[in-house]
């Protein structure tokens, strides 16, 4: 459990928010917008889930 003054929430919410923005920007229509957003909700388990593929393989 994180205590009040650690960064992991800042680091999370900065990555969030970079996150929401491209995904937005790479958008071509509302619910790949949609999409994007629940992407981005998750994309620290997906960054995960990759690195393991990759150091496994």
């Amino acid at each position: 459990m994180s205590s009040p003054c650690s960064p992991s929430g800042a680091v999370y919410g900065l990555g969030f928010i970079g996150a929401v923005i491209y995904f937005f920007s790479t958008a071509t229509g509302f619910w790949v917008g949609v999409l994007g957003l629940l992407k981005a909700l998750v994309w620290p388990a997906i960054l995960v889930y990759e690195l393991f593929k990759f150091l496994v393989l």
